[in-house]
């Protein structure tokens, strides 16, 4: 039968494990809160159980730290090379009418003419069949309401000349 100590340490370890869990989740899916602030509490009363003096706890703190850095550089490493799928980044079109496009490919805008809603210096807004998007020039100065042509994509950046 375990003791009392033995039943402390087994519920420390389980916080341990549930604290991990917990915070790789709010680091796969950013913006919950829930399952990182109760994975942190998680940790903290673990370490507060199985740790006697100040020291010992501090260095567990850092044990627990050090893990949580290697945790995040392999989920961010996984993220990178698309072995997660990012709950982040917009993959699709988004309401195309108000202008959110995602920027997966633009290239259909090439050669498109529109409006400059703004003075691009270099960038600005350009209003292409009343949907309104950031565009930039190349260098150039373009004044309001100059008819603007999309005459190249790079990734998600539009650059346009006025159209003479």
């Amino acid at each position: 039968m375990l003791g009392a100590i033995d039943w402390i340490l087994v519920i420390a370890v389980l916080l341990f494990i549930t604290g991990f869990i917990l915070i790789g989740i709010e680091m796969v899916t950013p913006g919950l809160h829930a399952p990182g602030m109760i994975g942190t509490v998680c940790l903290l009363v673990g370490i507060f159980l199985v740790s006697d003096t100040l020291v010992e706890g501090a260095i567990i703190t850092l044990i627990v730290l050090a893990l949580l850095g290697i945790m995040l550089a392999v989920i961010l490493g996984m993220l990178s090379k698309g072995k997660l799928k990012s709950p982040i980044i917009l993959k699709e079109e988004q309401n195309k009418d108000k202008g959110y496009i995602s920027s997966n490919d633009l290239k259909f805008l090439l050669g498109k003419q529109g409006i400059a809603s703004t003075d691009l210096r270099p960038s600005g807004t350009g209003n292409f069949d009343g949907i309104e998007l950031d565009v930039i020039s190349e260098g150039k100065y373009i004044t309001k309401n100059t008819t603007l042509v999309i005459y190249k994509v790079q990734g998600s950046k539009l650059i346009v000349k006025a159209v003479e």
